[in-house]
C-alpha cells in the first residue's frame, strides 16, 4: 500500500454494476483499478459505484452521482478521476468540466504504466505507438492537458511536448511507428527462426501471477519481478536444460481484463513469442480471490492470438499465500468458494483435466519446483521425441528394453 505521506496523486475511482454482476465481482474490478493506479504512483482516496444497464452517454454515471463525485472532488482535493471502463473524448469533456480534474480511464491508466515501465527502445517505440493510437480520436478537449505542460498520471509520453498533436502530425507518426516496428518484427522474427527448431515455451497469464519469478528460478537468470502489475513488458527468451534436455523458455507481458486493442496490436512481435511456441505455461495466481476470473481473461486472450490449442502446463503459483475460511461441522449451508482448502482444490477439475497437466507451487518460497521441473521435462521431452525421431538416444535410459 502506498504511504499518504509521501507526495501522491489523490485519485477516485469510478465503476459501474451491470445488470448479472454481483457487487462482489464489481469490488474485485476496482481493487485491480486500485492496484493500477497505486502502480502508477497515486494513491486511491475512494470508490464511487453505481448499478446502471448501460454507461452514461453523458457523464458514464448518472447525474446524480456525478453531482456527489464532483462534490467530493472538490472538497478533498482530488487531482483525477479514473473510470474503470474505456471513455469517449465527449465523455470525458463532460465529465472534466463537472468535476474540474483530470479524468482517466482504464486504458489510459494503462497505458500509462506502461510509458512509466518500457525499458528497450523496442518496448518504447511499442508502447508509443498504442499511446498516440489511444489519444488521437480523443483529441479534442484534450488541450488543457496538454498545454499544462506538467508530469503524472495519464500524462508520461506523447503529449508533454507542446501542440505536436495535431491529427496530421499523429498520424503521421503513427504511419513512422508502424514502419519501425514492422522493421524491427522482421529481425525478431528472424531471431526466431534462427533459433533453429528447439523446443520453446513460453509463459503466459495475468499480470503479477510470478511469472517472471518462475523464469529466474527455471532459467536461472536475474528478470525484474516485483509485486506490482505490469513488471515485464519486454520479452526475455532463456535456454533451460533439465536433466539432459534443453529448450527456451519465454517471459511475456501480462494479460489483464479489458487489455486494450492498441497493445495488442502494438506488442505484436511480443505476443509472437506465444503464437510461434509448442507449449504454454499458464501461470495462475491462486490466493487470488478472482484467480477463475483471470483463467478466462488469459484464455479469451490466447483464443484472440489464434493459441488456444497449444499443449498446456496449469502452474497454479503462490500457494504459500493461500487462504480459505474453513467451516464449522454443525454448518449446513452450501460450500462457497472461499470455504475450500487448498486439498480441496487440488481433487477439483484443476487437478484432473484431461487437457491440461497441473503443477501447484510457490516460486517465492521454491516449493514444489521440482514437481514444476519434471512435467516440464515430460511435455517438452514428447514435443521433441516428435520433432527429433531419430535422437531417442537422449533418452535411452527411460525406453523400454
Amino acid at each position: 500500500m502506498i504511504e499518504t505521506n509521501k507526495l501522491h496523486e489523490r485519485v477516485i475511482l469510478v465503476g459501474l454494476i451491470y445488470p448479472g454482476q454481483g457487487e462482489g465481482e464489481t469490488k474485485e474490478y476496482l481493487d485491480e483499478l486500485a492496484f493500477l493506479a497505486e502502480t502508477a504512483g497515486a494513491y486511491p482516496v475512494k470508490r464511487f459505484i453505481q448499478k446502471a444497464d448501460l454507461p452514461n452517454p453523458r457523464t458514464f454515471v448518472g447525474s446524480g452521482k456525478i453531482e456527489e463525485i464532483a462534490g467530493f472532488v472538490k472538497d478533498n482535493n482530488i487531482d483525477i478521476a479514473v473510470f474503470d471502463d474505456e471513455l469517449s473524448a465527449s465523455q470525458i469533456r463532460n465529465i472534466e468540466k463537472i468535476l474540474n480534474c483530470r479524468v482517466l480511464d482504464r486504458t489510459g491508466l494503462i497505458l500509462d504504466i506502461f510509458a512509466g515501465r518500457a525499458r528497450t527502445s523496442y518496448a518504447r517505440t511499442q508502447v508509443e505507438l498504442a499511446q498516440y493510437q489511444y489519444l488521437l480520436p480523443r483529441l479534442t478537449g484534450m488541450w488543457t492537458h496538454l498545454e499544462r505542460q506538467r508530469g503524472g498520471i495519464g500524462l508520461r509520453g506523447p503529449g508533454e511536448t507542446e501542440i505536436e498533436t495535431d491529427r496530421r502530425i499523429i498520424r503521421e507518426r503513427i504511419r513512422l511507428l508502424r514502419d519501425q516496428l514492422k522493421k524491427i518484427d522482421i529481425q525478431m522474427a528472424t531471431q526466431r527462426k534462427n533459433r533453429g527448431k528447439i523446443v520453446r515455451a513460453a509463459l503466459v497469464g495475468y499480470t503479477n501471477v510470478g511469472k517472471s519469478t518462475i523464469m529466474n528460478l527455471l532459467g536461472k537468470t536475474d528478470i525484474f519481478a516485483e509485486n506490482k502489475l505490469f513488471a515485464t513488458l519486454d520479452t526475455t527468451v532463456r535456454k533451460v536444460v533439465i536433466r539432459n534436455l534443453p529448450f527456451l523458455l519465454s517471459d511475456t507481458v501480462g494479460f489483464i481484463r479489458k487489455l486494450p486493442h492498441h497493445l495488442v496490436e502494438s506488442f505484436k512481435s511480443t505476443l509472437d513469442e506465444v503464437r510461434d511456441s509448442d507449449l504454454l505455461l499458464h501461470v495462475i495466481d491462486i490466493s487470488h480471490p478472482g484467480f477463475e476470473e483471470q483463467i478466462r481473461v488469459v484464455n479469451e486472450t490466447l483464443l484472440d492470438l489464434n493459441s488456444a490449442d497449444k499443449p498446456v502446463v496449469m502452474v497454479f503459483n503462490k500457494t504459500d499465500a493461500f487462504t480459505f475460511s474453513p467451516r464449522d461441522k454443525d454448518d449446513l449451508t452450501p460450500y462457497r468458494k472461499e470455504n475450500y482448502s487448498l486439498d480441496d482444490l487440488k481433487k477439483t477439475w484443476m487437478a484432473n483435466d484431461d487437457k491440461h497437466r497441473v503443477v501447484f507451487i510457490s516460486a517465492k518460497k521454491r516449493e514444489n519446483i521440482e514437481d514444476l521441473r519434471n512435467v516440464l521435462y515430460q511435455e517438452v521431452r514428447k514435443i521433441h521425441i516428435t520433432r527429433y525421431p531419430y535422437n531417442n538416444f537422449l533418452f535411452k535410459d527411460e525406453l523400454p528394453g
